[in-house]
Order: structure tokens, then sequence, then C-alpha cells
């Protein structure tokens, strides 16, 4: 059991019968009245944000969350397969339950998978990834490097935003938090 007081941003608690992640929280102390907790938490099982507030002091169950490397292998239909490291097993994860990590993941990349009790919450990609951009529009001269940019869809479908330097064949690292160009690898 946890309180209140030990609430810090990416703890993970069980309320309502789901899992939380807090995303934020803030100690109120009105000058009339209890203290209390105004928290933004996420449930790992539907993405869903929700403001909750607690009194202070309550009690609540830490989620016992784990979390694994594992190795992107294929996709098999809608299931995408991945595999343990460390133990070599395999586990499929249902394509809505990663959606939007989808569009930077590529065969054979590692990832962590967050679990709870056997059950997949779902993954997390490393901050910057490799890609090839498959297709953009031809730069024209005259383009200066940091005066715009332009779309250009990279080797798993996303689409980023580019300087106009790019072109079809360059290695970019992007950022997977944000969905932008960080450099030329």
């Amino acid at each position: 059991m946890i309180s209140t007081a030990d609430f810090k941003n990416g703890l993970t608690i069980e309320v309502d019968n789901a899992i939380w992640r807090i995303v934020e929280f803030q100690h109120v102390k009105p000058g009339k009245g209890g203290a209390f907790v105004r928290s933004k938490l996420k449930n790992l099982r539907t993405g869903a944000v929700q403001d909750k507030t607690f009194r202070a002091g309550a009690r609540m169950e830490q989620a016992p969350i784990e979390k694994s490397t594992m190795q992107y292998l294929y996709a098999d239909g809608d299931s995408y397969v991945f595999m343990n490291t460390e133990t070599y097993e395999q586990i499929e994860i249902p394509g809505d339950h990663i959606q939007d990590e989808l569009k930077f993941l590529k065969e054979n990349m590692e990832v962590q998978v967050t679990l709870y009790k056997g059950e997949v919450l779902g993954i997390d990609l490393p901050n910057t990834v490799t890609l090839e951009v498959t297709e953009t529009e031809p730069g024209i001269k005259g383009d200066t490097a940091s005066g715009g940019s332009k779309p250009a869809t990279l080797e798993t479908g996303a689409i980023i935003q580019v300087p106009f330097f790019v072109k079809a064949g360059d290695k970019l690292i992007v950022n997977t938090v944000d969905s932008t160009y960080v450099s030329r690898a």
C-alpha cells in the first residue's frame, strides 16, 4: 500500500480495478478544509487520461509493473510477435495495443514491453530510431537548410516533416516521442 505522500510522476497505482500511471500531481493545502492531491492519471489498458482528486493521506495499491527487453520479430496478421532477449520466449501483442508505436517499429528492433501480472499493457520504443526515407519531394535549388520543411515517408510508413535537403534513400534519426526529425544518420 502507498499513500498520496508517496506520489511521483511515472508511479503506477491500482484504483477502481484499473491500472493507472501518474502523469502529474499537485499537493493542495487550502486555507479552509482538508488537504488533497490533484492528479492526472493515464489508464494503461485504454490509454485514456483522467483527472482525479484524492484526500491527503489516502492509501491505495501500487501496481506491480514489469518491464522486459524484447525484440520485435514479425507481424502475424493483426498481431505482432516479440521475443524476450533473455529467455527467448515469444509473445504476440494485438495491433490495437500498440497502434501509436507501429509507425516507428522495425523488424529486429529492441523495445521495452510493459507487463502487469502477465498481461501485456504496451511497449516503449527507444527515444530515437534510425529510419530510411522511402519517398519525399526533391529539394529545389535555392531552398535553405533552415528555412522550412517538407513531408517525407519513412520505411515504416510514418510521415514526418524534414528539412528541404533530405532526399529519398537518406537515413534519418527520428525522435519517437514527438515524431520529429533530429538529424541525418
